[in-house]
């Protein structure tokens, strides 16, 4: 008998990007078809962007699915999805749209393969040609390789595997807005996973802080003009946040060939049960220390109250626990409304509850 198709309206709570990237990816895992209607219907250009259609394809040519209404602008697709695992990918972006948000939409069905076919590949391989991998309104690249694949690895760490898992990420050309160009590999090794992680997984305090990294880096354009140097020095501007640290902060600033210029830091702490960070972009209208300074309050507001993911971690890690986890019990920096909208798509595709109290989530199988 076919799996009964899940309705997902596109218009609820945050309404919108994510809800598409989280959908598809659950639908790829359980096996269960979607579809999504009222696709970022609140946005100034609703529907489907292109780099939205590139993460679709690209799923489905992973999985041998089939999609409906994958055209531009649409605001309703229907996702069939299959078993047949493809071990890699080649994936053009043309614009400057954002390679990790691409990513958000690969990751959880390619880390978490062998639920869709039983069989997990040694290894998957995605090159990206063309594209940002630090923009606006997305997680930067360092973001996403060093805060949430660093706290992703600790929850895996946790899993009862046969073999464990990983993700390496090559950035051989960085990419800004508005041309992009970036060309990044990314190799995925799943795990395979023997069962779910049975004891109550406890993602409560962040524990002691054992290393903090600033990264800066900028386009070559921008180098006799000391960006990179510039945005570490801004962070110097906040002394709380070097009084915070309490231990030697590492920095390190680099500069970029791209095909257009841009700037970008990202703050990584390393905890002992966590790994939180922030990332900012430069603005032509902010001085670059400016720049580095907000990164650092944003930082002190993050870490302040100890919790173990900041507000940004939380709503994209949240998948990953319904699948790996029987129970478990985690605390935010704020439970934003993307948090809020990811756990009602959750709850569509796996059996199970979340429950919000304070800034606490709760989650358990059902």
């Amino acid at each position: 008998m076919a799996e009964k198709m899940i309705e997902i309206d596109g218009y609820y709570g945050e309404g919108g990007g994510q809800i598409l990237r989280t959908a598809v990816a659950l639908s790829a895992i359980s096996q269960k078809p979607c579809r999504i209607f009222n696709i970022r219907k609140s946005r100034g250009n609703p529907g489907l962007a292109l780099q939205h259609l590139v993460g679709l394809r690209a799923l489905s040519q992973f999985c041998n699915g089939k999609l409906e209404g994958d055209n531009l602008g649409s605001q309703e697709i229907k996702f069939f999805p299959g078993n047949i695992l493809s071990p890699s990918l080649k994936i053009d972006i043309e614009t400057a749209g954002s390679i990790t948000l691409v990513l958000q939409t690969l990751l959880l069905p390619c880390l978490l393969s062998s639920m869709i076919s039983g069989q997990t590949p040694l290894s998957i391989k995605i090159k990206f040609h063309g594209g940002a991998t630090d923009t606006f309104f997305s997680p930067s690249i360092d973001y996403f390789r060093y805060v949430f694949l660093g706290a992703l690895k600790k929850i895996i760490e946790e899993l009862p595997t046969k073999r464990g898992g990983g993700v390496d990420i090559n950035i051989s050309r960085r990419g800004f807005y508005p041309q992009g160009g970036a060309e990044v590999e990314v190799k995925i090794s799943p795990p395979v996973i023997s069962q779910k992680i049975i004891t109550p997984l406890s993602l409560e305090k962040a524990g002691k802080l054992g290393r903090i990294l600033i990264i800066s880096g900028a386009a070559d354009s921008l180098r006799e003009r000391k960006v990179a140097e510039r945005q570490i020095s801004g962070t110097r501007q906040t002394p709380l946040f070097f009084k915070k640290a309490d231990l030697p902060i590492e920095k390190k600033f680099e500069y970029y060939d791209t095909l257009s210029p841009g700037s970008q830091i990202t703050i990584i702490a390393e905890f002992e049960n966590t790994v939180l960070g922030v990332s900012n972009l430069g603005k032509s209208q902010k001085s670059s220390e400016e720049v580095g300074k907000e990164a650092a309050m944003e930082f002190l507001k993050e870490t302040m109250k100890g919790a173990a993911l900041d507000k940004h971690l939380c709503d994209q890690i949240l998948p990953y626990i319904a699948f790996l986890a029987k129970t478990a019990k985690i605390t935010a920096s704020e439970i934003t409304q993307h948090a809020r909208t990811n756990i009602w798509v959750i709850e569509k595709f796996v059996k199970g509850k979340f429950k919000i109290e304070g800034k606490t989530i709760l989650w358990e199988e059902g």
